[in-house]
């Protein structure tokens, strides 16, 4: 009988763990907009850290400028925003818990222009 006590929590585990994991799992959202307080769409958000399986994941934030990177396991993430024309802006050190939601809003610079070298 004790046998099959301990194989019915163990089946019971195996299923269970995938959903309690999930249901751990943190995020990263907000609103990238330029100097002048304009939306930008088209940015590329990169979320970075070891405790991700695939080490980076990335998205592009919509027409209204905002992003969310989902489903990410809590630990420590470095944030990176770029888009062609303007600065990258990156955020270190973001510490995500369980179960929580980041709020990263970014403002980016028109980045500086640079001119081609010219060797004579």
């Amino acid at each position: 009988m004790r046998s099959l006590t301990v194989r019915i929590f163990v089946a019971t585990c195996l299923v269970l763990a995938p959903a309690l994991a999930l249901a751990q799992t943190s995020s990263i959202s907000g609103t990238v907009r330029d100097a002048s307080g304009g939306v930008l769409p088209g940015v590329t958000v990169e979320a970075a850290s070891p405790v991700l399986i695939e080490k980076t994941r990335s998205v592009v934030t919509d027409g209204s400028g905002q992003y969310q990177i989902v489903a990410l396991r809590p630990g420590t993430y470095t944030v990176t925003f770029s888009l062609p024309g303007f600065s990258t802006v990156v955020r270190e050190g973001l510490v995500l818990t369980s179960d929580f939601t980041a709020q990263v809003n970014v403002d980016l610079k028109v980045g500086a222009l640079e001119e081609p070298s010219r060797h004579r």
